[in-house]
């Protein structure tokens, strides 16, 4: 069955929506044996993403003091944060809380990781559907969102302006054969990673995985080699044949080089995310952000909606008050003070008309990207989409398969790993 694409409109309009205080026990009278006696506070461990501890650092703070309790951050890369789950959690040396990428849920929830929450819906009616979507697995829930991000795209103002960019994937492919000498290169993408390919086979009706009526995934519904997802494998493939990549953005440097070609002022626009405000501008480069290009069928590049969560470990010995910090965190006025620090987009819908929100160029085009895009789907079986699939696009990228074959081939793959590991569904 083809079913219908997920497009969100995450936001409403194009607007958008360590300190460590010791609570020890209190002060005896001289009694040597009440002062043992006493009750000790609890503690919490909360993972926090790197570098972004900063923002919960005041709210922390305020929890501690209103609770009697010792919250301590340790900062662990996101997105790798379940693997260490799977061992710490058992061990007892893990957190209370953790952060975690939303299309890691299904597989959290699958293996017992996470526990779901008792949150009233008062609290759960402040983010956006999409967001709070990508933390419901069969109705319950299993936290609270705290950011969103989708990719834009970065233009070096000094080789390119904002009247000068075109207005198509298309006509970017006609702007970089113009400019493309081998030394300096139009626009770059990291196409041979589904992550970043999907934002043109999406926009030709490509899709991941269909759904059923009840608008839940549906893994034996694969739509990695449908008729569109192989036309927009086509476009991708002419920016590699006529060389207007270079072939050191292909496999795992990819990145690196991407984005030292851009930073050295060697490449007029690439598609990134917001994690790279900060380096680009540190880098002194005069960049404008914007949303992806349209298409040459007048649909919009499609991209994929990452969301940033606080969960609760199902190890936590103080799961409840671990349930309470994450609703505290993920507040609107924890939620807005956390954007000013780390500027990761809350999805909060209140803050759609804040100011501090409004104001920000790189929010804006995360906002109006979002209203083209999908949420990486957050089933366990997505485990199994991403190395097949980029593995495919190496092989087109490099020349070795045609768009056809490499996408059937993927999808096979696809459908015998989720037979063995998953079952058959």
């Amino acid at each position: 069955m083809k079913s219908y694409k997920r497009y969100l409109g995450i936001f409403t309009g194009v607007a958008l929506t360590l300190a460590l205080v010791a609570c020890g026990p209190k002060e005896s009278s001289g009694d040597d044996k009440g002062a043992k006696d006493a009750p000790k506070s609890k503690e919490l461990v909360v993972w926090e993403d790197i570098e972004k501890s900063p923002g919960i650092k005041d709210a922390i703070a305020k929890f501690e003091e209103e609770h009697d309790v010792t919250v301590k951050i340790v900062e662990k890369p996101y997105a790798k944060q379940i693997e260490d789950l799977r061992l710490d959690g058992p061990a007892g040396t893990g957190p209370d809380v953790l952060t975690m990428a939303g299309d890691q849920i299904g597989t959290a929830v699958t293996e017992g990781l996470i526990k779901d929450l008792n949150i009233a819906d008062d609290v759960t009616s402040i983010y956006t559907d999409a967001a709070m979507q990508s933390q419901t697995i069969d109705g319950k829930i299993y936290g609270l969102p705290k950011a969103v991000e989708t990719t834009i795209l970065y233009y070096n103002k000094d080789l390119i302006s904002e009247e000068e960019l075109p207005e198509t994937l298309e006509d970017w492919y006609e702007y970089s054969k113009e400019v493309t000498d081998g030394k300096k290169f139009g626009f770059l993408a990291l196409f041979d990673q589904i992550y970043y390919a999907q934002s043109v086979m999406g926009g030709y009706d490509g899709y991941i995985f269909g759904t059923d009526e009840s608008g839940n995934y549906d893994p034996t519904d694969i739509g990695i080699n449908s008729d569109g997802a192989k036309e927009g494998a086509k476009l991708i493939e002419k920016f590699y044949q006529d060389k207007l990549f270079p072939a050191g953005i292909v496999g795992e440097q990819g990145i690196n080089v991407l984005e030292s070609l851009f930073t050295e002022g060697k490449a007029a626009a690439i598609i990134s995310g917001p994690w790279n405000l900060e380096p680009f501008t540190k880098a002194g480069i005069d960049y404008g952000v914007t949303k992806l290009p349209a298409l040459a069928n007048g649909e919009n590049m499609s991209a994929f909606v990452g969301v940033k969560s606080y969960n609760v470990s199902s190890y936590s010995k103080n799961a409840e008050l671990a349930q309470e910090l994450v609703t505290f965190l993920s507040n609107e006025e924890n939620s807005r003070t956390r954007y000013e620090i780390t500027q990761e987009v809350p999805a909060v819908q209140a803050l759609a008309d804040d100011p501090v929100v409004t104001e920000s160029p790189a929010a804006q085009a995360v906002a109006e990207q979002s209203i083209f895009s999908e949420l990486t789907p957050n089933i366990p079986e997505m485990n199994e989409v991403w190395t097949p699939v980029d593995a495919a696009l190496q092989t087109i990228a490099t020349g070795k398969a045609k768009p056809e074959e490499a996408l059937d081939q993927a999808a096979e793959t696809i459908k015998g790993q989720i037979a063995a590991k998953h079952g058959e569904k």
